[in-house]
């Protein structure tokens, strides 16, 4: 038991087994425990047998090492990559509670197939992740919109209509007190002991680094784990430009809370600087400034100025975990959300070499060999496909954080579907910016038919991920809106072919779209083009099926670990 999850419940136990919640869990309840939450969607069966359905989905990932040359590093640098490797699995035992609660060992015994057992650690529960979160086993229930965020027994409305303070913090667990009101508990207490020990594996790794700026960040995200409050420490990650070794740790994005969008989840990159590809990239962020003005919209959607900081950088992934590591894997890092931290200093743009590199050779060339007609599956460009993702993150910082009518963010205006629009719109707006920059001569590789063709392709792999993925639901709006357009068109053999002269239109009118709704913080406007355009029609699901007929994998996952790097 965890001692946060067990804090101030004394009286919960003399009370017994008396039931204040209402969802059918045979634990006595507890006020901050809220066990309840963590076995809601299951009835507990004995074992766990592969649904029917879902015998061809075990394999959709492609395995890939994740490793690294290490030999450059000291021995107290490769001793502080054991120690953030170890931080990390803590975030992803913390993943596993959010996303599906207590008893993760003892779900994953009930298992015996051991391929299927693999599938599930993929997906850290029973649901499907790049199938909609559709259940693959027996005696699995649907899964919860908030995940294990809030109540089993919540409806959105209760929540709007409660009287519950800070509704949209990032770093709180939604639970019910001993007379079944909902309320609070922040992540610091809530995780206690985890974060604890958390923090004190990320000071260990401080005493040993012997860059200051990486140092400080680490001892200020350790202070953070234990007082919630994050954003100092971003600004601290703002500040670091020099460090060989990088981890981004914590909870940060809120793509698992598909109810509101608004609380964080727990996750871990460990990575190792590229400093040639690096040095490389840095040149574009000083276009930022300039991008912004030039954004195919009116005047009053482009207003905020993106940060002066913001920087691009490369990097070998060597360690993923909890959200980070769920079902369909990061290729590119835009961090921090935190709009105060963005308008101040910008952001960082973390591409991760190696993971794309093997999305790249493994999905997305088989893809163009199903789908591109064959006269441009030429501009099917690695050098494409890094710079249309390295964009995607860049796109992030521009257009606008806080709506016009001054009522908050963007984020909170838009709720659940702030993350897909948002996607959508980084989608967008890296193309048009890789076009500009073509333009201007500052991009010197390759043509706009690489990117455009490329980009094409890349619709293909990300709507595979389904639509409970913020950038499955993103690609599936793109490619319905771009096919309206004209902006490709599919022949009778099912292949597509990209209109270049239309492309850039459709690029420019759905950005204007896109920045506009957000903009105008319009929750109607987005529900309504995620319910007409974020939708699967009858030729796309062919093509999808062609795919897996071809058995081209959807995504990669990863073997990884101190013992793969020689660490333990």
């Amino acid at each position: 038991m965890y001692l946060a999850r067990s804090t101030a419940i004394t009286l919960i136990m003399v009370i017994g087994t008396a039931s204040i919640f209402l969802n059918g869990c045979s634990e006595a309840p507890k006020a901050v425990d809220s066990s309840e939450q963590a076995t809601k969607q299951q009835d507990k069966p004995t074992s766990y047998e592969l649904l029917a359905e879902a015998k061809d989905r075990l394999n959709i990932y492609y395995s890939v090492d994740l490793t690294g040359d290490l030999a450059k590093y000291s021995d107290n640098q490769r001793e502080m990559l054991g120690l953030l490797i170890d931080a990390s699995k803590i975030m992803d035992n913390l993943f596993w509670l959010q996303a599906y609660g207590d008893n993760k060992e003892g779900f994953l015994a009930k298992i015996a197939s051991p391929e299927v057992r693999r599938f599930a650690e993929i997906n850290y529960g029973p649901w499907d992740r790049l199938d909609g979160d559709k259940p693959f086993l027996t005696g699995t229930k649907e899964k919860s919109l908030g995940a294990q965020f809030y109540p089993a027994d919540m409806t959105k409305q209760e929540f709007e209509d409660s009287d519950l303070k800070n509704k949209e913090n990032l770093y709180s667990m939604v639970t019910r007190d001993i007379e079944g009101k909902l309320t609070s508990v922040p992540y610091s207490e809530y995780f206690v002991e985890e974060l604890h020990k958390a923090s004190e594996l990320l000071i260990e790794a401080a005493s040993l680094a012997d860059n200051e700026e990486f140092a400080n960040y680490l001892a200020m995200r350790a202070e953070a784990f234990l007082t919630d409050k994050y954003q100092e420490s971003d600004f601290a990650w703002m500040e670091m430009k020099t460090n060989p070794i990088e981890v981004v740790i914590g909870p940060i994005e809120t793509y698992e809370d598909q109810l509101f969008g608004y609380r964080a989840a727990f996750e871990s990159y460990v990575l190792l600087k590229d400093l040639a590809w690096s040095e490389r990239l840095a040149k574009y962020a000083a276009y930022l400034p300039e991008l912004q003005t030039g954004l195919p919209v009116d005047a009053e959607y482009k207003a905020e100025v993106p940060g002066a900081n913001a920087d691009l950088n490369a990097y070998d992934v060597i360690y993923y975990a909890g959200h980070s590591n769920a079902g369909s894997k990061t290729i590119a890092i835009n961090l921090p959300n935190d709009e105060e931290v963005q308008l101040a200093k910008g952001t960082r743009r973390l591409q991760l070499k190696n993971a794309m590199q093997a999305k790249f050779d493994h999905i997305l060339v088989p893809i163009s060999e199903q789908l591109i007609v064959p006269e441009q599956r030429k501009h099917i460009t690695f050098t494409a496909f890094f710079a249309n993702t390295m964009f995607h993150e860049v796109a992030h910082g521009l257009g606008i954080k806080n709506t016009l009518d001054g009522s908050g963010t963007v984020r909170s205006a838009l709720k659940e579907h702030a993350s897909a629009l948002e996607e959508g719109k980084a989608d967008v707006l890296g193309l048009y910016m890789v076009e500009q920059l073509l333009n201007k001569g500052a991009i010197t590789e390759g043509q706009l038919e690489d990117y455009y063709v490329t980009f094409m392709a890349s619709i293909f792999r990300s709507v595979r991920f389904g639509a409970s993925s913020a950038h499955g639901k993103a690609n599936m709006i793109r490619f319905n809106y771009f096919n309206e357009f004209g902006a490709f068109q599919r022949d009778e053999n099912g292949l597509y072919k990209v209109n270049i002269d239309k492309m850039g239109d459709a690029v420019s009118e759905l950005s204007r779209l896109i920045l506009t709704l957000q903009g105008d913080g319009d929750y109607d406007g987005v529900a309504n083009l995620v319910a007409e355009k974020g939708v699967i029609g009858s030729s796309l699901a062919e093509d999808l099926q062609k795919l897996a007929d071809a058995d081209i994998p959807v995504d990669v996952t990863f073997n990884q670990g101190k013992a793969l790097l020689g660490l333990d």
